[in-house]
């Protein structure tokens, strides 16, 4: 029997998620596009065959609990998107369905903490830099503690560096071509704080302004991705508020972040700021993208010669569409040689918060991740997200393939140093 899916039941996303569920033609395009898939080999861990599960689940034809361990191993990476010749919108799908799902999961006290834990520290750096130092006290408990939190104490790094608060405007270098808003992020203003630094000074010795604005927070990209759009819709309106309107565009130089912030107006549906959403999704440029449009000064020539493994994070290449813009800033560089990592458009396995709550299938897709960038033999690897860095650098190192990983906008600025 055909069941019509009840849309005025759904979240507000729901005329987009019925409008994803009717575009699939069940042609399988999508397969060999997915990590999962391509990992576990099952039909139900595909896109096709997730999009079946919830589009009964959406009818009635299927308890919420008989779909949620497939839906929940999807990384959300959207790399089934750009592979898919109906366009079916996946992502707009699972933002959805993960929003249903939250509130019909059943939980043990475990998960129940490590989302808690979860949702509470990394959109904030205060508490995510507390939790990260109470994280490495944690290892002395590791053998003792659930999956989720024994996967968060695996990540947390040995150190962490000191807090380097940006100022709310660095000027232009000689003539002023452009004025931006750069959102300086969660997580990595804790774990990577010197990404935030190299884009300013790379963006203002290209002539650009940067305005960071010092009440802005999370983006809330994260708790889009967790389906926790309650919390998304209020750290998205700290960012809607706190992001001046005269700028030429918001810089993200975070690959999740920035397609967390142009899905804004899908989760704006049905609010007041839904207009607004809309426009400050319009102005989200990643880093390099801007600087591309923009043009930049070529760095001066490299002492020695450098290959540079180049990894696309997913919600750039995937999600954004960015893929050559990378490319071309580190090619630009004489001296510097870009390498194609062998399974380039596979999943690292950080996805958000994916490495926390599903961390073997997350580890398997690092460890497979970290053998390919061993096999380049490159000197250096550049990437264009934080989660990447630290998914990727966690399994080098338990590989014994250490090497030095950078941000994209790093790689350029310290070209321009020449300390590369």
């Amino acid at each position: 029997m055909q069941h019509q899916i009840p849309v005025d039941s759904l979240p507000p996303q729901g005329a987009a998620m019925a409008a994803a569920v009717s575009a699939c033609v069940h042609c399988g395009f999508c397969l060999p596009a997915c990590p999962t898939y391509r990992v576990l080999g099952q039909e139900m861990d595909s896109p096709r065959g997730r999009i079946l599960l919830m589009k009964e689940v959406l009818e009635g034809a299927l308890p919420m609990g008989e779909a949620l361990e497939y839906v929940d191993r999807c990384l959300g990476c959207v790399a089934c998107v750009p592979a898919c010749p109906s366009g079916v919108a996946y992502g707009e799908l699972l933002m959805g369905f993960r929003a249903m799902a939250r509130e019909q999961r059943p939980e043990t006290l475990g998960d129940r903490v490590g989302r808690k834990l979860v949702r509470e520290t990394l959109p904030y750096p205060g508490r995510f830099r507390a939790a990260a130092g109470a994280g490495r006290l944690g290892r002395w408990l590791r053998p003792y503690l659930p999956p989720r939190l024994g996967a968060m104490v695996d990540l947390v790094p040995a150190s962490l560096p000191e807090a380097q608060p940006l100022p709310p405007l660095v000027p232009a270098e000689g003539e002023r071509r452009a004025r931006v808003a750069l959102l300086a992020g969660c997580v990595q203003q804790v774990l990577a704080p010197e990404i935030n630094w190299a884009t300013v000074r790379v963006l203002a010795r290209n002539g650009v302004e940067v305005v960071i604005p010092p009440e802005q927070g999370c983006c809330g990209a994260l708790s889009m991705h967790a389906g926790d759009l309650g919390q998304a819709l209020g750290l998205a309106r700290g960012a809607l508020e706190a992001f001046p309107e005269d700028v030429d565009a918001i810089i993200t130089n975070a690959a999740g972040c920035g397609s967390g912030m142009h899905e804004y107006p899908l989760l704006f549906v049905g609010q007041p700021e839904r207009e607004r959403a809309e426009a400050v999704a319009g102005q989200v440029r990643d880093v390099s993208s801007f600087l591309v449009e923009l043009g930049w000064e070529p760095p001066p020539e490299l002492d020695r010669p450098l290959l540079v493994a180049y990894h696309d994070p997913c919600h750039l290449a995937h999600a954004q569409g960015v893929r050559e813009a990378p490319r071309r800033l580190l090619e630009s560089i004489p001296g510097v040689s870009v390498v194609e990592v062998p399974e380039g458009e596979m999943c690292c396995g950080s996805a958000g918060t994916y490495n926390l709550e599903q961390p073997e299938l997350a580890g398997e897709l690092g460890r497979r991740k970290a053998q390919n960038i061993a096999s380049t033999d490159a000197n250096v690897l550049a990437t264009g997200n934080i989660g990447c860095l630290v998914q990727i650098q966690a399994h080098l190192k338990a590989l014994g393939r250490a090497m030095p990983l950078y941000h994209t906008v790093e790689v350029l600025d310290r070209a321009y140093a020449r300390v590369l």
